[in-house]
């Protein structure tokens, strides 16, 4: 903004004006901001192919129980499998005309890698009738005050 006093009334400014060029400088900026790619925050995880599952296996129409042990085994209402014979028993499950409902039940001692991935299989399964079982069994180990 450029402001004269008394004396130079009516002759040019030798100033230049700055505003309309941070304007333009503004807008620029402000359109290069939005062209900017959002980054996303992508996992890719290598998922295990299907396997056909044991004739022994049977999926229950109503609830299955998926539990992982402290030993890292999958077990499918009782009966040890793995992650190639977990896809292929959500893909069964999702064909149902009704759903069966998923419980998962991770032990105490279950490695988090697993659960990590069994977790992932699942979300990429579709199942939609999905919950988490057996946690009031750890509440005991929430109430106590910390050491020390």
């Amino acid at each position: 903004m450029g402001m004269s006093g008394g004396e130079l009334d009516g002759e040019p400014m030798l100033d230049m004006n700055m505003t309309p060029l941070i304007d333009v400088l503004l807008v620029l900026l402000i359109m290069f901001i939005i062209t900017i790619p959002i980054a996303t925050h992508a996992v890719n995880i290598d998922l295990p192919q299907g396997n056909p599952p044991p004739s022994d296996i049977d999926i229950d129409p109503v609830k299955n129980k998926l539990v992982l042990s402290a030993t890292d085994q999958i077990l499918w209402n009782g009966d040890t499998i793995d992650q190639g014979q977990l896809v292929t028993l959500l893909q069964e499950t999702t064909t149902f005309a009704v759903e069966p409902e998923l419980q998962f039940e991770p032990e105490a001692l279950a490695s988090y890698d697993l659960s990590a991935k069994v977790l992932q299989i699942i979300k990429a399964s579709g199942v939609t009738k999905f919950g988490f079982v057996g946690n009031e069994q750890y509440r005991e180990f929430q109430a106590a005050p910390p050491a020390g």
